[in-house]
């Protein structure tokens, strides 16, 4: 993928703060929507989820995901012209001895700081998704298939 459309993908996740994530629920896929933020490295999407959420229980017992991003409908696009993110990855719950945990929440906080309260929930926790494929739309005819490292490669601004 060209540093244009790289570009492009930064630009889409920069300005979507929400995501569709789908999740496996008896083996059978499930969506929900979820707010995100991402790691300053690139490295993948943070979640801040409650373990009463259907989704949260699910990443639980199957730590597979699917993220969708998408384009805001309306404008000079179609939908079928509508950018759009499709990531497959597993997601993994940090835990209080990670490393990561204090990164993944600041970077989180800064982008939604009127999550703050949550994090004193005892059933509030971060996830963080980590891609292992993607799908990258531009615009209609124009699909891009990734590897989760060239993904994180692209929002390093390695592309």
């Amino acid at each position: 993928m060209n540093a244009e459309l790289g570009a492009q993908l930064g630009q889409l996740l920069r300005m979507r703060t929400t995501a569709a994530l789908g999740t496996l629920r008896a083996a059978a896929p499930y969506v929900s929507m979820v707010p995100y933020a991402m790691p300053a490295d690139g490295s993948g999407f943070i979640v801040h989820v409650s373990t009463l959420a259907a989704h949260t229980k699910d990443m639980l017992a199957d730590a597979r995901v699917s993220l969708l991003v998408a384009e805001a409908e309306g404008g000079a696009h179609s939908a079928l012209g509508l950018m759009r993110l499709t990531v497959q990855g597993l997601a993994g719950q940090l835990r209080a001895e990670d490393a990561r945990l204090a990164e993944c929440s600041a970077a989180y906080l800064a982008r939604f700081p009127d999550a703050e309260p949550m994090f004193g929930f005892a059933d509030f926790s971060i996830f963080l998704i980590r891609p292992e494929s993607a799908r990258f739309v531009a615009g209609f005819g124009q699909a891009h298939s990734l590897s989760g490292e060239s993904l994180v490669k692209i929002l390093q601004g390695k592309s």
